[in-house]
């Protein structure tokens, strides 16, 4: 059973730990900095990403019983003359998600801009995936809501085999690599984007894939929060079908089971100028026939002027898929033992949540 939760806020980290009386806050680290991501490494190892606007972004890592200290953040080569034309930036506006990578010692970042690195030796060093970065189809890599910077905020790994990765953009939708990245290909058949025109709407490369979950013990099923819909593939993304979530079709993020392929939780809410809950309730759509259906989950959670929003990174589930924690942009904090049937809110009164992650 999991006994702690890691979560990254805009002004600190927490660390909440499971006791007789329920969740509480048990320990806390950078109070007054954004934490854009984390996560507790198999080795028992944490990592926390920072992100510090004119002082850049930055890297800390505490390993088992020791003390955090600042490694090295991942890092872009100077522009070359000859992409003068590229239209994103070349330097890191900050570390979007951290991924364990299957083999000790490795762990994938995705970064803001659309960057891919790697390190071999637990986050202590990086390097970027070159094929990805200077691949000519990045230039047509879309900015994260109207901004400059393309964003991968989702890296899936094959449990089976670490060099088999699913990684997902917004926007410029879902890529796959068998090589450990050595090469990559586009995968998007089946979804739309119904802001574009039509002769446009299933361009693969034009998709504003939100979020990616897959099932640990069916690797092969993977579900995707898009911008105008909820999609799953059972062949590892090469195809997607839409699915019936409601209350609503937007949202930013998804949960998948463990071991069971048809369950899945998502957080749905009003899009594009709302962005808030449907009719202000704050619920979670959990399905558990693959999609088919959707059951609205709501007991614990608030239900009257509730106007939370659900980042990318704010559902987590643990390796059992009966614990789920669920942190909005208004600093609320909810737990569920259940899977989902009831939750509960520890006594805390957080910052504006952008991470949650289990430490298993």
């Amino acid at each position: 059973m999991t006994d702690r939760l890691h979560v990254g806020t805009r002004k600190g980290w927490f660390e909440l730990r499971r006791g007789a009386a329920g969740w509480d806050i048990a320990e806390t680290a950078f109070l007054g900095d954004p934490v854009s991501a984390v996560l507790a490494l198999p080795d028992g190892a944490d990592l926390a990403a920072l992100e510090l606007g004119h002082f850049g972004a930055k890297l800390w890592k505490r390993p088992p019983g020791g003390a955090w200290r600042e490694v090295a953040a991942p890092a872009f080569p100077p522009k070359p003359a000859e992409a003068a034309d590229d239209p994103h930036p070349w330097s890191l506006g900050k570390i979007w998600t951290l991924e364990p990578g299957g083999v000790p010692g490795r762990v994938w970042a995705g970064t803001m801009p659309g960057g891919l690195f790697r390190s071999d030796d637990g986050g202590e060093t990086w390097a970027l995936n070159a094929p990805l970065w200077f691949m000519p189809d990045r230039r047509r890599w879309q900015g994260v809501a109207g901004g400059e910077q393309p964003g991968l905020h989702s890296v899936l790994v094959d449990p089976r085999d670490p060099a088999d990765l699913r990684i997902g953009v917004s926007t410029a939708g879902v890529w796959a690599s068998a090589d450990t990245g050595a090469t990559w290909r586009l995968i998007n058949r089946g979804m739309y984007a119904e802001y574009l025109p039509p002769e446009l709407r299933e361009d693969p490369i034009s998709q504003d894939v939100h979020r990616l979950a897959r099932c640990a013990a069916r690797p092969e099923v993977i579900w995707c929060q898009h911008h105008n819909a909820a999609f799953r593939s059972v062949d590892g993304g090469a195809n997607w079908t839409e699915l019936a979530l409601r209350p609503a079709k937007f949202g930013f993020a998804v949960a998948a089971h463990p071991a069971d392929p048809l369950t899945a939780w998502f957080v749905p809410a009003v899009k594009d100028e709302r962005r808030i809950p449907v009719d202000a309730q704050l619920v979670v759509a959990r399905t558990r026939d693959g999609g088919a259906s959707f059951e609205v989950l709501r007991r614990g959670l608030p239900q009257r002027h509730a106007y939370d929003l659900v980042w990318r990174h704010a559902l987590a589930v643990d390796a059992g898929g009966d614990c789920l924690a669920l942190g909005s942009t208004s600093g609320g904090l909810w737990l569920s033992e259940d899977g989902g049937d009831s939750w509960t809110a520890p006594e805390a009164r957080l910052p504006p949540i952008a991470a949650l992650r289990f430490a298993d």
